[in-house]
């Protein structure tokens, strides 16, 4: 970020760059299919987002979109992510420094049929615990983005009924790698589904499991290397 005469805060070509990289990385990884999905990050009291229909693989930085955190346009070389009115609810509602929405395959699966993801492995609480299921909504519209705010509350990720998910995070970074944590945690619960009824961790478990987290410092550059950063 760098600061103007007028002492707004401007995007940085390096955060429009992490943008495009984390919505390639997102195909890459078969988080998304064609153009589904969307990332976003804040700097200062700007959004940037990226457009709606665009190609990933050609996608520039400078093609990016850029609003105000109250969604008042600022530079649009091309129409903002229809789901633009959900990325500014997580914002209002956490301290997240960007934003991925993915249509992953197990997280959407377990979206479709329960109404959370529980607690199947205990890096679920870097994600802040259960993950909960916001009821379905139309894409692009303030009831989705309400029902997310509420889910996100005192959480890092959320699914979206019949849809997909969302993750958050300080950093472009670090909202990816929850995103795939979310993945892998419904993939795993998919999985031990079918082969029974899975043992769940408790609340006490997943307490003691953060009391763990703490002690050990993991969030720092010592944490082993995969791990996705605890809940800040």
């Amino acid at each position: 970020m760098s600061g103007t005469a007028d002492g707004a805060v401007r995007v940085s070509d390096e955060l429009r760059a992490a943008v495009v990289d984390c919505a390639q990385r997102m195909v890459a990884d078969g988080l998304v299919i064609g153009t589904s999905g969307n990332v976003s990050a804040r700097a200062g009291d700007e959004i940037v987002i990226t457009p709606s229909g665009r190609g990933y693989d050609k996608l520039r930085p400078a093609e990016l979109c850029v609003v105000g955190v109250d969604g008042r346009p600022i530079d649009l070389p091309l129409r903002p992510s229809s789901e633009l009115p959900m990325h500014l609810a997580a914002y209002q509602q956490t301290a997240a420094g960007a934003v991925v929405h993915t249509h992953s395959m197990f997280a959407t699966a377990v979206a479709t049929c329960c109404r959370a993801l529980p607690a199947i492995h205990y890096t679920i609480g870097f994600l802040g615990g259960p993950i909960r299921v916001v009821p379905y909504a139309t894409f692009g519209t303030g009831e989705l983005a309400e029902g997310l705010r509420m889910a996100l509350a005192d959480r890092h990720g959320a699914l979206l009924q019949n849809h997909g998910a969302v993750a958050v995070g300080q950093s472009v970074e670090q909202a990816y790698e929850r995103a795939r944590l979310l993945e892998w945690l419904a993939e795993l619960y998919y999985r031990s589904s079918r082969l029974g009824s899975p043992r769940l961790l408790s609340t006490a478990e997943l307490d003691a499991f953060t009391a763990q987290v703490t002690a050990v410092s993991y969030g720092t550059n010592d944490r082993p290397p995969g791990t996705a950063s605890p809940p800040g």
